[in-house]
């Protein structure tokens, strides 16, 4: 008995402490993130941009149906996520986007973090104020 291969390309994506996980498949170009559609989970259109990049990029946006459980963080965090998790999926789906999409950094994870507090300062930097009374 053989395994039937999976239509479903999955790819995970990680930005700040948000992560993405995402599901495509051939379709008629349907975007769900965690069950709501695209403008109803991000309100700022600069991270709705953000999410579908990659499919504007590589020419597949009414193409394909995509299924993201996103969870962890802020807007701009999962945007993030989404964006890389869409993009390591494309790659899953079609190996001849690769190139593509790695051009304009579709695939490179933005690793910067929230630096942590240290002890006797207020913030990661800041200093308390200075009284001189």
């Amino acid at each position: 008995m053989t395994k039937e291969k999976s239509p479903d390309a999955l790819g995970t994506g990680r930005r700040k402490t948000s992560v993405a996980r995402v599901r495509i498949r051939a379709g008629k170009g349907k975007l769900t993130i965690n069950n709501r559609e695209l403008d109803d989970f991000f309100t700022v259109q600069q991270d709705r941009n953000r999410v579908v990049a990659p499919l504007e990029h590589c020419g597949i946006r009414g193409s394909v149906d995509i299924s993201i459980r996103c969870d962890g963080g802020g807007p701009t965090g999962q945007s993030g996520a989404c964006m890389l998790g869409i993009a390591r999926a494309l790659i899953k789906y079609d190996s001849d986007l690769n190139d593509k999409l790695r051009e304009h950094d579709f695939l490179t994870r933005d690793s910067r973090m929230k630096e942590r507090k240290k002890p006797g300062l207020r913030g990661a930097r800041r200093g308390t104020q200075f009284s001189k009374r």
